[in-house]
């Protein structure tokens, strides 16, 4: 979950971003309801059951972060519309060799059951992400930091020796460093990311009691969660941050269908989804439905079809250049999606700086060299790809499964998942039994992002489980690579070898085609596919 380089503070050493994100159709105040703005109202959101309990540090997926990225403010945020960093909760981030960082937090935060946001609430909070024994799904974003290894051993059967990292040191209410292995870079973006958020102190006295109500220190309050039925938040009116909301109530419905939730919004009962159904882009009939209440973005992800090693035959380099070569993506993007996705042709998306064209030399159509290889993998029985049913994400992958059919002459099924939950828990949980979906989006806007978390041993996000030591060597240096752009060109020689691993088969990437209800008067939609809160006006 799903996310350039900069630093802010006297010694800091800036970096820049070159991305623009576009935002229009529901991002235009001209667009639209014309009634008056409400700023008591509610705004409703599509969203799907969260795979976890709605802590920072064991929220990765779009469901979950909805609602935890409304709830918590990090030291780093972005801009909506244009994925731009800045300081949220940090005064200052200073460093003079990207190894040794200096945080200095803003004053009078606070939590929302009143307490004061401070120093060690991010260090306290840093240190239960990365110790192993709390089991947290974002544990490996903390692997930078000095003394890791000490709270998160890399061999999962050895005990700890301590639970608090040596790298952070509290050195007073509001400042505090952080020391990492190395340089790194990109660590002053990185830490913008969910699990980065503080927690309070009620939270370490009664982490069980927490999850059922959860208390963060952003711009919006938890309130309840039915499972399988809504999130449901409220305005934070105390807050200090830059992202405030315009209305007063966030109502995230869970949905078994994205069908249903779309024909919700065009009858003003559900005011804004992300990604549109099958049955909407068949033939660009969303653009009759929605007219004005089209909300258009450029996001930053991609999606991927995971080849899982531990299955049995699927630990085959010919297998998986035949299945990604036999799928048509230019074919599918035009008729089942209606161009709202592009294929891919690597495994960054085209948005972030660093991403190069066609560094997936076996993402090209060709059906001779997919029957060829498939024909040396000397693979016998059925391919499946496996995937949550819903949210749109069926349609496409039954496509990819037939066109592998079509081409290679093998059976291949689609096998749907109940719900998102319970998908990626089948994935964290390494019981697939074939091909899986692996989407990403951003966390933050670097190309280390798309790298990392998903093809390093053992990274959070190694859908397929791969490993391999060159990989993990090129972006251990490029980690620890002072310059930025002399990282972005390490990393795109780690980007190379995957790519001839094919772990995983780059299929497409989002546009960004969202849309609106007539009671919402503004909003845009950000770099990781969420409408972005602060943006949104609701009318009475």
């Amino acid at each position: 979950m799903r996310r350039s380089r900069r630093l802010w503070g006297a010694a800091a050493v800036v970096t820049t971003l070159s991305l623009v994100l576009a935002a229009c159709g529901g991002g235009s105040s001209s667009s639209g309801s014309s009634g008056e703005v409400d700023p008591n109202g509610t705004f409703t959101v599509y969203g799907t059951e969260p795979q976890n309990t709605l802590i920072p540090t064991n929220t990765n997926e779009l469901g979950g972060s909805k609602a935890v990225d409304a709830m918590f403010a990090e030291l780093v945020a972005f801009k909506g519309d244009n994925a731009q960093p800045y300081n949220q909760m940090a005064e200052s981030i200073t460093t003079t060799d990207s190894k040794v960082f200096d945080i200095k937090i803003k004053q009078g935060w606070k939590f929302h059951d009143g307490t004061e946001v401070k120093a060690k609430n991010f260090v306290d909070a840093w240190n239960y992400g990365a110790y192993a024994p709390n089991g947290q799904i974002n544990s490996t974003f903390f692997e930078n930091i000095q003394g890791y290894d000490d709270v998160h051993p890399a061999d999962e059967n050895a005990k700890p020796t301590t639970d608090k990292m040596s790298g952070l040191v509290v050195k007073g209410d509001y400042e505090f460093t952080a020391t990492l292995k190395a340089p790194f870079s990109v660590f002053s973006t990185k830490i913008g990311y969910t699990a980065f958020a503080p927690l309070p102190d009620v939270f370490f006295k009664d982490p069980k009691a927490f999850a059922a109500h959860p208390i963060g220190n952003g711009p919006m309050k938890f309130v309840s969660r039915t499972p399988n039925v809504d999130i449901k938040l409220t305005r934070n009116d105390d807050y200090k941050g830059q992202d405030k909301v315009k209305f007063k109530d966030l109502d995230i419905k869970i949905y078994a269908s994205q069908e249903t939730a779309y024909q919700d919004l065009l009858s003003n009962k559900l005011d804004f989804i992300e990604t549109l159904p099958p049955s909407a882009l068949a033939g660009g009939k969303y653009k009759t439905d929605l007219k004005d209440n089209l909300v258009t973005g450029h996001l930053l992800g991609i999606s991927t079809i995971a080849v899982p090693y531990y299955v049995p035959g699927y630990d085959n380099l010919n297998l998986r250049k035949a299945i990604s070569m036999a799928i048509d993506r230019a074919q599918i993007t035009k008729t089942v999606m209606n161009d709202t996705y592009v294929p891919a042709d690597g495994y960054v998306s085209q948005g972030i700086e660093g991403y190069r064209p066609a560094v997936c030399e076996f993402c090209k159509f060709d059906p001779t060299a997919a029957k060829a290889a498939f024909a040396a993998s000397g693979f016998k029985g059925k391919l499946t790809i496996a995937s949550n049913a819903d949210g749109g994400r069926k349609e496409p992958l039954v496509a990819a499964c037939n066109s592998i059919k079509n081409v290679l002459g093998v059976e291949c099924d689609f096998v749907p998942a109940t719900d998102f939950g319970q998908w990626r828990s089948i994935v964290t949980g390494h019981k697939l039994t074939g091909m899986g979906r692996s989407d990403w989006s951003a966390d933050y806007p670097s190309i280390e992002d798309f790298l990392n978390p998903i093809y390093r041993t053992g990274a959070s996000s190694n859908d397929s489980v791969y490993t391999n030591p060159a990989v993990d060597q090129l972006l251990e240096q490029a980690d620890s690579t002072p310059d930025k752009d002399a990282a972005i060109k390490i990393y795109q020689q780690a980007e190379d070898a995957i790519a001839k691993d094919l772990p995983s088969i780059p299929v497409w990437d989002e546009k960004g085609v969202a849309a609106k209800s007539k009671h919402t008067k503004t909003v845009t939609l950000d770099f990781r596919r969420r409408a972005d809160y602060s943006s949104v006006e609701v009318t009475k």
